[in-house]
């Protein structure tokens, strides 16, 4: 059975995406481009006689790159030694947008890859108002044009039948500029194998991964001996050809009133509008919000409920000891720690979806790219922001959303600042603690700090993207140029499709590190060094001779956890954080809080004994829980561990540091960096340091 590479390459918006699916059946894998985070879609498709492999390159209006995704677009097809360098291209567009698709078109035909055109969405031909005369635009292509529509399958068994079909030479449609020919000259030499146009392609691009440094340096030298400027080179070619195109294509595709477009528009003047169109997008943020806290609510109460009944089972199955405490509380626990933020990632991005798929994500990054690219951030990453006032996990994996990696990065490295419903149980019991239940003006001073800590997120977000622009070099500019795509009905396959890659991207990449983590605090939390940790009953029974046995079982799992390896770590940290005005037993909450920001109030039971499944919603389960903690004295300072000054350096504390294993590893998944992922988790645990060490001594 013979073997082709097909390449699927095309605009953002032209439905490329839908063609895939259609002709891979969804039989394809979802990996990253090796290096980078750029997802790499490829799928097989099998006839009678040849095994296609198919591949969905990213989005693109130019093979200039100007992204991540760009580059890797131009580097497949640029090098034949390329593992995925296509036996043909398909370039896709759609009846609006052929103008621009004959662009990218004519680029990879000049660079001398064989090619076809499909004209997708052949639906909207006439709800667009558009006369296409095909075999005149075939005539002008010099290659087959094709009508699909993906939606419905119309015309993709002839596509299919085409795959193999035999190319007549192409005469190339872009004519050099003269005054660049003696720099093209001179490039020859150092590529003398390569085509005209490729050649002029890497003398247009300022930096070509895939090739060698002394070739990257020779270009340069060409460069600065003509005086070129690339941009300069990339305009003159731009200009060229749409003037060109724009020209020929004045006979073989007639406009008429163009009805949908008209519909768009409307639609537009209320969505996009100064006032309205903010109105409408925060309304919407705000339905989010409650869908992923109410819709995910009863599915995480399942999945806990489900995890719990797994574990009963295995306690009632295995003898007690070592292996069924770390099935149960290691691996059971770890898995289950990942699983149940699925609910929430299914439904936070089924919304992104159904919002990009609709057209209207275009219109959010308009709205909102004004009043974040000040901070160095994209308008795109409205999305992560807002996403991580539920949950910094499924928030920093929406940042995929956005093209210009520093942008990406800048919006990764600040989402978890946002305050996330993790950190809710512990301002509840923080505040109840040392914040009075009273009143001022009519409002409540506890509802008043929650408040507080909210928008001290936002802050914290945004004051931090604005000094990591100042250090983070971007390779490129950004500028938001690009064209807001006319409304439609959601394509359901693709949208089910996005959300089920996403949600096993979760679960396969975040998980494996999320799963190690839980089974290490399962080994310092369960093992000590010495008799104190294996015989507390003893030392427990001699300190305080008055107790009962009901007493001292009461007394054992606190004992225990004082004297473990993870007890240990928590006196070791203690020098570091009595400045702050914590204690030993604070300090072992913030370790285990490291597995999940919420563990720290589970654990501060543990440590005064009150049993680990304490629930704060429950009002005598927190008044019991607060009432322990009110008598908990500080031996270092004498005074009452929380303290209004120690309640105030603890709540900034969780305000700003990284304290959750399952963020870090969805943001080592998706920097595709250990680098960046230590970058951040150092200065938001510096920062939060500081800043808690900072209102400790002011307010002590």
């Amino acid at each position: 059975m013979k073997r082709k590479t097909i390449a699927l390459l095309g605009n953002p918006n032209v439905g490329k995406t839908s063609l895939f699916n259609r002709l891979t059946k969804l039989n394809q894998k979802v990996g990253n481009y090796p290096g980078i985070t750029v997802d790499k879609r490829i799928g097989t498709l099998k006839t009678n006689t040849t095994e296609y492999k198919i591949i969905d390159l990213p989005g693109t209006y130019t093979l200039f790159p100007s992204s991540l995704d760009e580059e890797v677009v131009f580097n497949i097809l640029s090098n034949q030694t390329n593992e995925d360098f296509p036996d043909l291209t398909v370039v896709v567009t759609e009846p609006s947008s052929i103008n621009r698709g004959i662009v990218i078109y004519q680029q990879v035909r000049e660079l001398g890859l064989p090619a076809i055109f499909v004209v997708n969405m052949i639906d909207e031909v006439d709800q667009k108002g558009l006369h296409i005369d095909y075999p005149a635009l075939e005539n002008y292509l010099q290659t087959k044009v094709l009508k699909t529509n993906a939606r419905s399958g119309e015309g993709i068994d002839q596509l299919i039948q085409n795959f193999n079909i035999e190319l007549k030479p192409y005469f190339g449609a872009f004519d050099l500029p003269q005054k660049y020919q003696d720099a093209l000259h001179d490039a020859k030499q150092v590529f003398p194998l390569a085509t005209e146009y490729l050649t002029w392609q890497y003398l247009a691009q300022n930096s070509i991964s895939n090739l060698s440094l002394e070739k990257r340096s020779a270009l340069q030298r060409i460069r600065q001996s003509h005086q070129l400027d690339i941009q300069e080179l990339q305009k003159d070619e731009s200009i060229s050809r749409h003037d060109k195109i724009a020209k020929n294509l004045a006979s073989i595709i007639l406009k008429k009133e163009n009805k949908r477009l008209s519909i768009t528009e409307k639609v537009d003047n209320l969505l996009i509008h100064p006032v309205l169109g903010y109105v409408i997008f925060f309304g919407l943020l705000f339905l989010i919000f409650q869908a992923i806290y109410s819709w995910a609510g009863p599915l995480m109460d399942g999945i806990d409920t489900l995890f719990v009944s797994l574990s009963d089972a295995i306690a009632a199955t295995l003898p007690k000891g070592p292996l069924s405490s770390l099935l149960i509380n290691g691996v059971i626990a770890g898995i289950g720690g990942i699983v149940i933020f699925l609910p929430q990632i299914v439904i936070l991005f089924l919304f992104i979806a159904i919002m990009e798929e609709t057209g209207y994500m275009s219109r959010v990054v308009f709205l909102m790219d004004r009043w974040l690219r000040p901070f160095g951030l994209n308008g795109k990453s409205v999305i992560p922001l807002m996403s991580g006032a539920a949950c910094a996990i499924p928030a920093v994996m929406s940042a995929r959303n956005i093209e210009n990696p520093k942008e990406r990065l800048l919006t990764i490295l600040v989402t978890p600042f946002m305050t996330c419903s993790a950190r809710l149980p512990i301002y509840i019991v923080i505040i109840g603690l040392v914040i009075p239940d009273e009143t001022f003006l009519g409002f409540n001073l506890q509802g008043i700090t929650l408040f507080g800590m909210y928008i001290l997120g936002i802050v914290g977000a945004l004051l931090s993207a604005l000094i990591l622009n100042k250090i983070i070099k971007s390779i490129r500019k950004s500028f938001l140029i690009f064209e807001l795509p006319t409304y439609k009905v959601p394509d359901w396959k693709n949208v089910l499709n996005t959300v089920w890659e996403k949600s096993l991207g979760f679960l396969v990449g975040a998980g494996k590190i999320i799963l190690a983590i839980s089974i290490i605090l399962w080994v310092l939390g369960n093992f000590g060094p010495n008799d104190r940790f294996s015989n507390p009953e003893t030392y427990i029974a001699e300190a305080n001779p008055e107790f009962s046995q009901e007493e001292i079982d009461n007394e054992v799992t606190a004992y225990k956890t004082e004297y473990s390896f993870l007890g240990y770590l928590g006196r070791g940290i203690e020098p570091a954080i009595k400045p702050l005005g914590y204690d030993w037993k604070i300090g072992i909450g913030l370790l285990a809080s490291f597995a999940a920001r919420e563990v720290f109030v589970g654990t501060m039971a543990v440590v005064y004994s009150l049993g680990e499944d304490i629930d704060i919603e429950d009002e005598s389960q927190k008044q019991t829980l607060f009432g322990r903690m009110k008598s908990e004295i500080n031996r270092n300072t004498g005074k009452p561990t929380y303290n209004f000054a120690t309640g105030i350096s603890l709540l900034l504390f969780y305000a700003f540091a990284m304290q959750c294993m399952a963020t870090i590893g969805v943001v080592k998944r998706e920097t595709g960096s250990w680098k960046w992922t230590l970058i951040q988790t150092g200065f938001m645990t510096g920062l939060a340091y500081l800043v808690a060490l900072v209102a400790y001594q002011l307010l002590k």
